[in-house]
């Protein structure tokens, strides 16, 4: 588990195309990452509300600077995301003798990074 602006950020080291199993190496706990969570529920709910606003007929503009504010706040849960994985799974793959996983937590990253720019 670590620790990321005061938050406990769980990652999991497994991706589900690898059958469950975990990177060599790794410790992986499967207790709910209660910060994550509760951040994605707190989304969850400001969708909904904008939800409402549209069907109100609320002014455009408000509706718009809640999606920016709901866009800001998954960007975050994306980060913390990302952080803990780059300081745990990555770490391990790179410093690990399986240069298989090692190529593949890699593509993964460069994955997520072209998809980001694309964005």
């Amino acid at each position: 588990m670590l620790t990321h602006l005061g938050l406990r950020v769980q990652i999991y080291c497994t991706p589900p195309h690898r059958g469950g199993r975990t990177s060599p190496g790794v410790s992986v706990s499967h207790q709910p990452n209660e910060d994550l969570v509760r951040r994605l529920k707190s989304i969850e709910g400001h969708v909904r509300g904008v939800q409402r606003m549209v069907e109100e007929g609320e002014y455009c503009i408000d509706v718009v600077n809640q999606i920016s504010a709901i866009q800001s706040a998954l960007k975050k849960v994306s980060a913390i995301m990302l952080d803990g994985h780059l300081r745990s799974c990555v770490t391990d793959a790179v410093r690990g003798a399986d240069a298989e996983t090692r190529e593949e937590v890699l593509g993964e990253l460069m994955q997520v990074f072209e998809s980001s720019a694309q964005v």
